[in-house]
């Protein structure tokens, strides 16, 4: 098999023939990516079933969003969105199709909140809230609001959602098994000083495929890669046995957020796992959990490819076998590093060499740079891969002539290659007669929470 294959200008003259070897197990074959295809949609289809659903990894959380927009949303509109160590508040004045105002603030989440209560974290959230109303002058004013709760919910309604586990670095105490709805209303509550309607809960995928679809009628799947990775996507409500509401013969269809980071919790994918993989679970707050995951998201990308480094240094292939203190530390190879590695044009090495600067390794020969740059392009195209077997598969599982895929998170976004080697992939997988595209969504989670509170107040009117 050709070693270089998967990359699209590789100066593998300078790659060593070792490394090279030895960064095989990070390329996925056609014949893998078939096999990660055919093992997730068992999964899925187990957990849209009801009686497979408690054992199923991908979990296929019914959202309860039976309706995308249609350009006729208007009016003003909160949205909070919590999925990471920042929280955002939004404040989105809807006017025409494709007409909006959008004013939002960023607020940090203190290593002591993400850790500490949930009273406490939720007491932080409505505090911001209620801060945020002040400054742009709606606090006397009664808003619907949309909240983004990026992490696995299991929703028993539109305005209802039970916290299945923290993911991204929290552990707040007295949230997993409560509806968070609640827990956001009663914040509200101690405080007594703002009104608010909470008209929906909805994951930032859900949110990826609701702000596309508002420019993009064709979007029919939002997708995530960023700190997290995640898909939501269009199923019909009768292959969707634990959908419990109110069955409308006119809404044949209902958003599903899979959760599908969780794909592989049950060894589907050890058959592809390296011992990166492994370690970076062993030494994660949730071993067993998240394994696709952790092959994927912007947590973690930067730390498969320093572990790799790190064995290559030491078995004398790297920097003449001369490390630094700073690259044998675990989480100091960051995600961006891989972007900025592989954004150096063919044959120059100008950010690798900024990037092994900044770790420490200023005695780096151009070997070595381009040595570094292929385990970064091994790591984040089979991420790129992994990702694309998941929308592949369900692009394929929906079957509609035409699908736009809506995509958000860090990793997509800044990674310079990221686009086009899921592209040229989910082409090579989708049945020939189905046509795609990937959209850029223009920021989902916040707009998105928006945009599904109005279709909510649209559908309530």
């Amino acid at each position: 098999m050709d070693l270089v294959k998967p990359f699209m200008d590789l100066h593998v003259d300078r790659v060593s023939k070792e490394i090279r070897e030895q960064c095989q197990e990070l390329i996925l074959s056609d014949k893998q990516i078939e096999e990660i295809m055919r093992r997730l949609l068992k999964e899925i289809n187990r957990g849209l079933g009801k009686a497979t659903q408690p054992e199923a990894d991908i979990k296929c959380f019914i959202t309860y969003v039976q309706d995308l927009p249609n350009g006729k949303e208007k009016g003003k509109f909160l949205a909070l969105d919590l999925g990471g160590t920042n929280f955002r508040v939004l404040l989105i004045h809807l006017k025409d199709e494709n007409d909006f105002e959008m004013l939002s603030k960023i607020y940090a989440i203190p290593q002591s909140i993400m850790l500490g209560s949930g009273t406490q974290l939720f007491d932080h959230i409505a505090e911001c809230l209620a801060n945020f109303m002040k400054e742009h002058s709606v606090y006397e004013e009664k808003l619907p609001l949309g909240f983004t709760f990026s992490f696995p919910l299991t929703q028993l309604g539109l305005t209802k959602g039970i916290l299945a586990r923290w993911t991204k670095g929290f552990n707040c105490s007295g949230v997993v098994g409560e509806d968070v709805v609640q827990l956001l209303k009663d914040a509200i509550a101690r405080r007594g000083d703002v009104t608010l309607f909470v008209m929906a809960i909805l994951n930032d995928s859900t949110g990826t495929l609701m702000s596309c679809a508002h420019s993009n009628r064709n979007c029919r799947m939002g997708v995530i890669i960023g700190t997290g990775s995640n898909a939501c996507y269009v199923e019909k409500v009768e292959n969707c046995e634990m959908f419990d509401g109110p069955k409308d013969p006119k809404k044949e269809h209902v958003l599903i957020n899979t959760e599908w980071g969780a794909f592989g919790d049950n060894g589907a994918l050890d058959f592809v796992r390296t011992e990166y993989d492994r370690e970076i679970d062993h030494f994660s707050i949730n071993p067993g959990r998240q394994i696709q995951e952790k092959m994927i998201s912007g947590m973690y990308m930067g730390e498969l490819a320093r572990l790799a480094i790190v064995k290559f240094t030491r078995a004398g292939l790297l920097f003449g076998g001369v490390g630094s203190d700073i690259l044998f530390k675990r989480g100091q190879f960051f995600t961006k590093y891989v972007s900025e590695i592989e954004s150096d044009k063919p044959g120059t090495y100008m950010y690798c060499r900024d990037v092994l600067d900044e770790l420490g390794l200023e005695h780096a020969t151009d070997e070595d740079c381009a040595n570094v740059r292929y385990i970064c392009e091994c790591v984040s195209s089979r991420a790129a891969h992994l990702v694309s077997a998941g929308i592949a598969a369900l692009i394929n599982k929906m079957d509609e002539k035409s699908v736009t895929v809506g995509v958000d998170g860090s990793v997509y976004r800044f990674h310079p290659k990221f686009h086009d080697l899921m592209k040229a992939k989910i082409r090579q997988f989708v049945k020939p007669d189905i046509s795609f595209d990937l959209m850029l969504s223009e920021d989902g989670s916040g707009r998105g929470a928006a945009l599904v509170a109005a279709v909510a107040c649209r559908e309530a009117h």
